[in-house]
């Protein structure tokens, strides 16, 4: 199951000593449910401030964020959100780590496990399920946390940046991997990046933030990602895929 985004009116002011920084909007923005978003920007531009009042984190200073029916006032299991940086528990091994989920809703041990274990085999992490955090590399607990989320079982699925620490081999096998659970659950995800290329490859739409107040000044729907006919190498090679990464990277630059 997932829900739509809607979010209506939004505008963000920071604090400080002797009045107000605008930092967001106006922004009004419809996300369907079953879309994955790619939002790119400048750094400092509001992507993350916009991610977290999605996630219930904080509040706008104006405007609301929906999602499915219901106004969002806190953090709810309905949302899930992954970090850049892995949050896994390090004291518990990775299958009781995305169980967690499950286990808090009151799931009882046999099925939560086997709920954990559908997951980890979807990130192909089956292998490394009695292991602890600390024993995988940087790239396999990222691949932990979405477990972990997904085991949830989120409407919603927001990633900050997720991929952003990692090398670049590893980035695009978590990409290819996104895809694929993306099309096998249906799930609406926000995805966070910084990078042009990450966010044309993965986006079923992209958009663009200005700088601070941060807006959306490009919206554009995107073939790329839900074409599971063509290898990601001739994806990238594709013109009209050189086309829209030099309008997304514009876009960023005006």
């Amino acid at each position: 199951m997932s829900r739509g985004i809607t979010v209506a009116g939004l505008e963000h002011a920071f604090r400080v000593r002797g009045g107000a920084v605008p930092a967001l909007g106006p922004i009004d923005l419809d996300i369907a449910a079953g879309e994955l978003v790619t939002l790119a920007g400048p750094s400092g531009c509001g992507k993350t401030t916009l991610l977290r009042m999605i996630a219930g984190f904080a509040a706008p200073s104006q405007g609301e964020v929906v999602v499915g029916d219901a106004a969002v006032r806190r953090p709810g299991p309905d949302r899930g959100v992954v970090f850049q940086q892995p949050t896994l528990y390090p004291w518990l091994d990775v299958r009781r780590n995305v169980a967690l989920g499950p286990k808090l809703r009151g799931v009882g041990k046999a099925e939560r496990l086997a709920v954990a274990d559908r997951y980890l085999a979807l990130v192909g992490l089956a292998d490394a399920a009695d292991r602890r955090p600390y024993e995988l590399s940087g790239g396999m607990q990222q691949r932990a946390q979405i477990a972990r989320v997904l085991a949830g079982d989120p409407e919603v699925v927001l990633m900050d940046e997720p991929y952003g620490a990692l090398d670049a081999l590893t980035r695009e096998r978590l990409q290819n991997e996104l895809l694929t659970l993306w099309r096998e659950t249906g799930k609406t995800i926000l995805f966070i990046t910084h990078s042009v290329d990450e966010a044309v490859f993965l986006g079923s739409r992209v958009l663009v933030m200005s700088p601070r107040p941060g807006r959306i000044v490009l919206d554009e729907q995107v073939p790329f990602s839900s074409d599971a006919t063509l290898a990601p190498d001739e994806i990238r090679a594709l013109p009209t895929f050189a086309a829209t990464t030099a309008r997304v990277r514009a876009a960023i630059a005006h």
